[in-house]
């Protein structure tokens, strides 16, 4: 039986801005992130030889070294210098693989939260917030979730607040289809590099404009977002898949905007509400079955991880 049980759930890009290119060789960012109600659960045991062991019930699944998981478990005993600490995770997956969904970095800030809850550490949501950098661009936005501001490379936060009557969306993807987030930016780096903000002042200008947009102003605004997503054009001339989903998405009545999330290949639409969102899913049931998509209809979530009991 789990000792703890912790909830990793998804995100969406509701913008996403390329500024420029930073000294470190990643993209210098201006987004608004958002969690929703698609997530994974991290069943955590702890263990007393001091093994860490990860096991999923999703075949293709990495549980070796690489996965951010046991990354963010090995990054924690370092931290506090205790390798004697040990504990045996499950992870139950919803959110699907390679998706732009940030499902990887939710799992790492899932083990990070969990297992300093698990082994009585008591890191401070500072030191956290610094691990989880250390983690990944999106693995800081996951762990405190909800709508955020995230500049820098995604480890910038500042809060928004969730609307008091929240969207709801539906989203789309291929199972068959991933896309390479590195690609991506080095296919938009290839062909907008001169377009790119080369003085901090013009940055500083653009997260300026991004902070004072109308719709984020106000937690009761009905305004919808302008969904934007600077990587969408390109990612979606290579996968038909994503003009596919993104064509159903823009002819589903009643949506708000359609857009492709993260570096792709996950799509979706804004509704309303979600009763709104499971009507255009029903409509569009047998296009989306023949494109060979999986849907999913999603209400917006005002945080990130959370932890049972």
């Amino acid at each position: 039986m789990a000792e703890l049980i912790v909830t990793a759930p998804a995100k969406v890009n509701l913008h996403l801005e390329v500024l420029g290119l930073r000294p470190d060789g990643f993209h210098e960012l201006a987004m608004v992130m958002q969690s929703i109600d698609l997530a994974d659960t991290l069943e955590l045991q702890r263990a007393a030889d001091g093994a860490l062991e990860l096991s999923s019930d999703i075949s293709a699944l990495s549980c070796g070294p690489d996965n951010l998981i046991l990354r963010a478990a090995e990054l924690l005993r370092r931290h506090v210098a205790r390798p004697d600490l040990g504990a045996r995770m499950h992870l139950r997956k919803r959110i699907p693989i390679g998706a732009g969904l940030a499902g990887g970095s939710s799992n790492g800030a899932a083990a990070l939260m969990g297992l300093n809850r698990l082994w009585q550490l008591q890191l401070t949501p500072v030191e956290l917030h610094e691990l989880a950098a250390a983690l990944g661009s999106d693995v800081p936005f996951c762990l405190r979730g909800g709508r955020q501001l995230c500049f820098g490379r995604g480890e910038w936060l500042e809060p928004v607040p969730v609307p008091e009557s929240p969207l709801a969306l539906l989203l789309l993807k291929h199972p068959g289809v991933s896309v390479s987030t590195p690609w991506a930016y080095g296919r938009y780096r290839d062909s907008n590099s001169d377009r790119y903000l080369s003085e901090e002042a013009e940055r500083d200008g653009r997260r300026r404009a991004l902070r004072t947009a109308t719709w984020l102003r106000s937690a009761a605004s009905n305004e919808p977002p302008p969904l934007r997503n600077d990587l969408q054009a390109l990612v979606a001339e290579a996968t038909p898949t994503v003009r596919t989903a993104l064509e159903l998405l823009t002819r589903a009545s009643g949506n708000l905007g359609a857009a492709m999330s993260g570096s792709g290949p996950s799509c979706f639409a804004l509704f309303p509400d979600p009763d709104s969102a499971l009507t255009a899913q029903q409509q569009l049931a047998s296009a989306i079955d023949a494109a060979g998509l999986q849907s999913w209809c999603c209400s917006l979530r005002d945080r990130g991880i959370s932890l049972e009991p």
